[in-house]
C-alpha cells in the first residue's frame, strides 16, 4: 500500500490563500474551522524586514499523538499512513485537540450552516434573497455544498460536538485523485505522492532539497515536509 506525504515548495509559494479557499469548498468546512490554513510572520526592522508565509494543514504525523490518546478510536491511521477521523465515534472528549502539538484539530461547537435552513432575513426587503432561499432554490443545505465529501461514509458536514480535520482528501485520493489543495495551486507549490516510492515526485524532491518539519523536537514524524524558502 502507498503511504501518502506532502512537500510544500515555499519557493514556488505565492501566498494567494488559494489552498485554503479549495479546501474549504471541498470539504464543506463552516466559519471558523479551517483545515487549510497558513502562518504569516514578520521578521526585522526596516528597511531589512523579512516576511514569509507558510501553509498549514495535519501533519499525518507517522506517530500521531492525536490517535494514541483518542478513547474511541474515533483518530485512526487507515492502510495508507493518513490520520482520519470518524466523527459517529467521536464522544467529543477534545483529547485530540489536547495532544495535538499543531492545532490543527478543530471542534464543532454546532452543527455547520444550520443557518441556512432557518435564516430568512434579507439585506433590503423584496429585493435581496435569504440564506434560507438559497438552499432551497439550489436544493442543498447551502449554495456551494460539495455532496463528494460524503461520499465515502464521512459525514459530509460534521455535527454538533464532534471534532474536524484535514483528511488529504482521502475521498479524492481513494479515486485516484489529488488532495484538492494540491490540485487548486496556482504555482504547483504542493506535491502530494508515495512516500515509499523511491521514484514519486515526493521523493525526488526531498532527494534533491534539504526539508523541513514542524516542530520536529515533537518526535510525531510529520508526513508534510517544507522545502526552500518563500523569499
Amino acid at each position: 500500500m502507498a503511504k501518502y506525504g506532502m512537500v510544500i515548495d515555499l519557493h514556488r509559494c505565492v501566498g494567494c490563500g488559494g489552498c485554503d479557499l479549495a479546501c474549504k469548498s471541498e470539504n464543506n468546512t463552516p466559519d471558523g474551522i479551517n483545515w487549510a490554513d497558513h502562518k504569516i510572520e514578520t521578521h526585522g526592522k526596516w528597511p531589512n524586514v523579512k516576511y514569509t508565509h507558510r501553509p498549514t494543514l495535519c501533519n499525518h504525523c507517522e506517530d500521531a499523538p492525536c490517535v494514541r490518546v483518542c478513547p474511541t478510536q474515533a483518530m485512526y491511521k487507515d492502510e495508507n499512513g493518513m490520520t482520519v477521523h470518524d466523527p459517529s465515534k467521536c464522544i467529543g472528549c477534545k483529547s485530540c485537540m489536547l495532544a495535538d502539538p499543531y492545532g490543527v484539530i478543530h471542534f464543532n461547537k454546532k452543527t455547520g450552516f444550520i443557518e441556512w435552513g432557518s435564516d430568512d432575513s434579507t439585506i433590503v426587503k423584496g429585493g435581496t434573497t435569504s440564506k434560507k432561499e438559497l438552499a432551497q432554490m439550489s436544493n442543498a443545505p447551502f449554495p456551494y455544498f460539495n455532496v463528494e465529501r460524503g461520499a465515502d461514509g464521512y459525514e459530509a458536514i460534521r455535527g454538533k460536538g464532534a471534532v474536524e480535520k484535514c483528511t488529504f482528501c482521502n475521498h479524492r485520493v481513494k479515486k485516484g485523485m489529488m488532495p484538492h489543495c494540491v490540485e487548486s495551486c496556482p504555482a504547483e507549490a504542493r506535491i502530494f505522492g508515495d512516500l515509499d516510492d523511491a521514484n514519486s515526485n515526493v521523493n525526488q524532491l526531498l532527494n534533491a532539497h534539504k526539508a523541513e518539519v514542524l516542530m520536529p523536537e515533537k518526535g510525531t514524524k510529520p508526513k508534510v515536509f517544507y522545502i526552500r524558502s518563500y523569499n
